[in-house]
């Protein structure tokens, strides 16, 4: 794990972590994750065609979940959520297959894996470029650091968490691992007064050494958008290829259209968000016409004296600004100038710009 610790040590000013060749950070573009889940209903065919409209859409990773369910949850009192599982999920060889398609068609696979054992035949499938930690194991730190032996990056969900369990998680893996993490609140769809996007700053500012964004389980798209405002590196959204499909979370899914609308929306939002106030070359012409010069009011004769009466401000702003009017007053005229024309800096005796 030396490897990782000199990593997160060299990111201290500009934290980064780097998935598939794509770096993820502060001052790069957010990084758009589809997650599929289970919204396959455990069919391959359709598990790619997700991967292929997600690419389709611009989305950098398509991410779905490996279950072992019987090392993840008891069956006992849980029997709906357990056979749910059981009955939607791929298999290794099925998730491998399914990594190979991404690879080919040029989106990154990525997946949770929801036990220690799943991570385990993850890695040994070799198709793992980074994890995904679902919030319910954010606090889970024997397996966390399990998998971060692994020395792969790691996004870390941190729904139904306090601050001071994701305290206890950063602390945990800091020094062993690169890792993110995401904002979230796990509830399916969550009440706008519940989303509390103000923590991804706070996150920010907690956590400076490492890369924070957002796991987004509202129907729509504006959290997400704001997100990104308030520098969220990631957006993760739920991704199904149709609403009107029977899929297990449906309820917080979007489909293709959206997804390729989150994707526009959040590089434009990342690309507006420079803080530099100055004259940028594309608004110069209308600067040039839409600032104001002064002109003389009426016919200004030769030797004559400037006074209020004599001049003004009119459109275009290519003369003397109309805020050093005051400097005018009291200067003699070297030429005639007619009214309702621009005066000149060598129309007018001992002035310059």
């Amino acid at each position: 794990m030396v490897r990782a610790r000199n990593l997160q040590e060299s990111i201290t000013q500009t934290p980064r972590i780097v998935i598939n060749g794509t770096e993820i950070g502060d001052n790069c573009a957010p990084y758009i994750i589809a997650e599929g889940c289970n919204n396959h209903n455990g069919n391959l065919e359709i598990a790619k065609s997700m991967a292929y409209e997600a690419k389709k859409a611009g989305a950098n990773c398509i991410k779905f979940q490996h279950h072992i369910v019987n090392e993840e949850m008891l069956h006992d009192g849980f029997e709906a959520t357990y056979d749910c599982i059981e009955k939607t999920s791929l298999t290794i060889s099925e998730h491998k297959e399914l990594k190979e398609y991404c690879d080919n068609i040029g989106i990154t696979y990525l997946c949770t894996p929801f036990s220690y054992k799943a991570a385990c035949e993850l890695e040994e499938a070799g198709i793992a470029y980074a994890y995904k930690i679902g919030s319910g194991e954010m606090t889970d730190i024997p397996t966390l650091k399990k998998i971060a032996a692994f020395g792969k990056p790691m996004i870390i969900s941190t729904g139904m968490s306090t601050i001071e369990e994701i305290d206890r998680t950063y602390e945990a893996l800091k020094d062993i691992a690169e890792f993110a993490f995401t904002n979230c609140i796990s509830e399916y769809p969550p009440k706008y007064e519940d989303m509390n996007i103000g923590v991804i700053s706070k996150m920010k500012e907690r956590y400076p050494n490492i890369v924070i964004g957002h796991s987004d389980h509202t129907t729509d798209l504006y959290t997400s958008f704001a997100a990104v405002a308030l520098g969220a590196c990631i957006i993760e959204k739920h991704f199904v290829l149709d609403k009107n499909m029977n899929a297990p979370d449906i309820a917080v899914s979007i489909d293709p259209k959206d997804l390729k609308e989150l994707v526009d929306g959040c590089k434009k939002i990342f690309l507006s968000m420079g803080s530099k106030k100055k004259v940028h070359l594309l608004e110069q012409p209308c600067r040039d016409w839409a600032f104001r010069s002064i002109i003389a009011t009426r016919d200004i004769k030769k030797g004559e004296l400037i006074d209020e009466s004599t001049i003004w401000s009119k459109r275009p702003g290519t003369g003397i600004p109309s805020y050093r009017m005051n400097e005018l007053l009291g200067k003699i005229a070297l030429v005639d100038i007619k009214a309702n024309t621009i005066i000149h800096p060598n129309d007018i005796k001992d002035f310059n710009l």
